[in-house]
């Protein structure tokens, strides 16, 4: 039998990457509104959340879309017009780029760095300038607050956030993302390869502090204090309307999508499942199905993730500004760096 081959030239699978992307970053973030903000919020309080758009109200998001693209687009007065709306994009953007680092399947990815959790760690932090930028440029001093409340938040919670990845680039040896998927799926614990070495075993502590800097990082109660509606009306989204308020509702939960998504690869094996279940000794030996079954593995582990994330946000208060920040120089960063210094131990002593 033979197979028919076709060469895709460099502007079609360019093409093919943005596509990809685009759906990558949309399809998890449609999901978990519908799936939890919905539906799962909904059940927790006692109702049956949206039910008169579509079946089971199925086409309630598309018509939440419709609705934020009728309204009008207005800016104020006294803001800075090419800054503002600039800054919701700039949000949105930095999501897209953070999941160019992140494997599907042994081939389905988009790029293959060498250092992907540096450059993930890096961009991630691309939003805080859209954020900041946001309340500075709307002339509104609750927007403004929101703003550098965001901006101190985020700073101060990244540094938990990538010391709790430093544990796991320990033990995998890597900094390559595809290489993490590897090392946890063709590893072993104390010689049985029954589930493979998967670092949410192994590195807890991390996973535990990655999530929670997550939480911080999306501003999701209880680490909601640059929105809070109570304090600030929406903070640093209070000026915005129409499509660019979608805009940052929809940054918010891709990035928490994606943000699932790179913590399935760091801590749950990403798209893979042991290789000794099946035989194969090393990505080499996967076959070629995993490019189609992976990433349906890897959507699978982004929703529980993101189920933790939501439910998190649906049943705890928010915290105080100065909870928060002691919260993340007296615990998190101290915990990380212990786990760090234990990783390294272990790592050279066994």
């Amino acid at each position: 039998m033979s197979v028919l081959a076709v060469e895709v030239p460099y502007w079609g699978q360019s093409l093919l990457r943005v596509l990809g992307g685009i759906v990558a970053v949309l399809l998890p973030a449609g999901t978990i509104v519908y799936v939890f903000l919905f539906k799962m919020m909904s059940f927790m309080q006692s109702r049956l959340g949206p039910m008169e758009a579509g079946p089971y109200g199925s086409m309630q998001l598309f018509a939440e879309v419709g609705k934020w693209l009728q309204k009008e687009d207005l800016v104020p007065d006294g803001a800075d017009k090419p800054i503002f709306k600039i800054a919701p994009l700039i949000v949105l953007g930095s999501t897209f780029l953070l999941v160019a680092a992140i494997p599907f399947g042994p081939d389905a990815v988009f790029t293959n760095f060498s250092a992907g959790v540096f450059y993930a760690l890096a961009v991630s932090s691309i939003s805080v300038i859209g954020i900041l930028i946001a309340g500075w440029s709307s002339a509104n001093k609750y927007s403004l607050l929101g703003g550098l409340r965001a901006a101190g938040q985020l700073i101060a919670y990244e540094l938990p956030l990538v010391l709790a990845v430093v544990g796991v680039v320990i033990q995998a040896g890597t900094m390559n993302m595809q290489g993490i998927v590897v090392a946890q799926n063709e590893g072993s614990m104390f010689g049985w390869d029954g589930l493979g070495n998967p670092f949410v075993i192994t590195q807890f502590i991390g996973f535990v502090v990655f999530m929670i800097s997550v939480q911080a990082e999306l501003t999701q109660v209880p680490f909601d204090m640059p929105v809070a509606e109570s304090e600030l009306v929406s903070g640093y989204m209070t000026e915005y309307s129409g499509f660019r308020f979608l805009t940052f509702f929809i940054a918010e939960f891709a990035t928490a999508g994606v943000f699932s998504l790179i913590a399935s690869v760091l801590f749950l094996g990403g798209w893979g499942i042991p290789f000794a279940w099946f035989g194969w000794d090393g990505i080499d030996d996967v076959s070629n199905w995993m490019n189609v079954a992976g990433p349906l593995i890897l959507f699978t582990k982004m929703m529980l993730l993101a189920f933790i994330i939501m439910w998190v946000r649906f049943s705890y208060p928010r915290l105080r500004e100065d909870q928060l920040q002691t919260f993340a120089w007296k615990f998190l960063i101290p915990l990380s760096l212990a786990n760090i210094a234990v990783t390294a131990i272990l790592k050279v002593a066994v």
